[in-house]
């Protein structure tokens, strides 16, 4: 399947200590969605105000949403990932393969990544959403996904 998002599109989306690996890490995820079935969208805004790494939505409209990490130091220094929990179906964390998995949560899936694809080594746990908050969710990536295609995505955050 082609990729829809070259390495060049997701660098302004890298973490600012190790922009390559963030870069390849989530595009090997975003390959990964789309071989599972999944729309991907990097830098997806949560009503609460955080912004997923990468959320994937399938036909059914359930969200996935991974959290990308490049190194140690990223993870032990970021503890938002568990604000994401409650607007997303499932919830992974990718890493590079020399990323020591044993650091990350064992109760939250594991998907490992480079620039050409990735693999999960774990599955998230599901934890679905009500029915009115996957509406609100739908919704959101739908408009933030619209808004990107039409190249206005700095504008419009809902």
């Amino acid at each position: 399947m082609q990729n829809l998002l070259p390495l060049e599109a997701l660098a302004p989306l890298a973490s600012a200590a190790r922009p390559d690996v963030t870069a390849a890490i989530t595009r090997g995820a975003a390959r990964l969605f789309v071989d599972l079935g999944l729309a991907p969208l990097a830098e997806f805004r949560l009503p609460n105000g955080r912004r997923a790494d990468l959320a994937g939505l399938d036909a059914k409209g359930r969200l996935t949403i991974a959290e990308v990490k490049s190194c140690q130091a990223d993870f032990e220094s970021d503890g938002k990932w568990e604000d994401y929990l409650g607007y997303c179906d499932e919830f992974y964390f990718a890493v590079s393969n020399e990323f020591p998995h044993s650091l990350l949560p064992p109760g939250e899936g594991l998907i490992v990544a480079d620039a050409f694809g990735g693999a999960i080594l774990r599955a998230g746990r599901d934890r679905p959403m009500a029915a009115a908050r996957r509406k609100s969710i739908m919704l959101r990536f739908a408009r933030q996904a619209a808004a990107r295609a039409a190249s206005l995505g700095a504008r419009f955050d809902g």
